[in-house]
């Protein structure tokens, strides 16, 4: 099996959320036979709530599709290295795969931080690849918060 990587489509989402005001995060679910099942952009601010980051949107798009709470075997590329809330999510969902791009040295819960998949109350480890897209990913990130100064 050839791997293909639908990091592209999350970083459509993240430029469609800076477009619209939000911190430029994108991500998407794609089942174990290559479909993507959901996309979404960070809405934190358009729907006022703290826990609508991208991540946890298209887990809840994808687990209505899915009308399953758990997603095993699914994949889930996301441009930024998850916070500790979306990475309990991720294990929570059972996601099989997380492909993230950059890397959150001040947020982030998977390699810095909280280190969420490392903590012996984590019930699910997804296999965890960084790096994807990581350029692109931060160039948004540095460019949103470059206009905000």
């Amino acid at each position: 099996m050839v791997f293909r990587s639908f990091m592209e489509i999350a970083l459509e989402e993240a430029r469609a959320a800076g477009a619209r005001g939000e911190v430029p995060v994108g991500a998407v679910v794609v089942s174990p036979a290559g479909l993507v099942v959901a996309r979404a952009g960070n809405r934190t601010r358009e729907l006022c709530d703290p826990t609508a980051h991208a991540e946890v949107l298209a887990i809840r798009a994808a687990c209505a599709a899915a009308g399953s709470e758990r997603l095993g075997g699914h994949d889930l590329y996301v441009t930024l290295e998850p916070c500790p809330m979306c990475a309990a999510a991720i294990s929570a969902a059972r996601i099989g795969r997380l492909y993230y791009g950059a890397a959150d040295p001040k947020s982030g819960g998977v390699a810095v931080g909280a280190r969420v998949f490392a903590h012996p109350q984590c019930h699910h480890v997804p296999e965890v690849y960084d790096g994807i897209g990581a350029a692109e990913a931060e160039g948004l990130l540095k460019g949103f918060f470059a206009a905000k100064r």
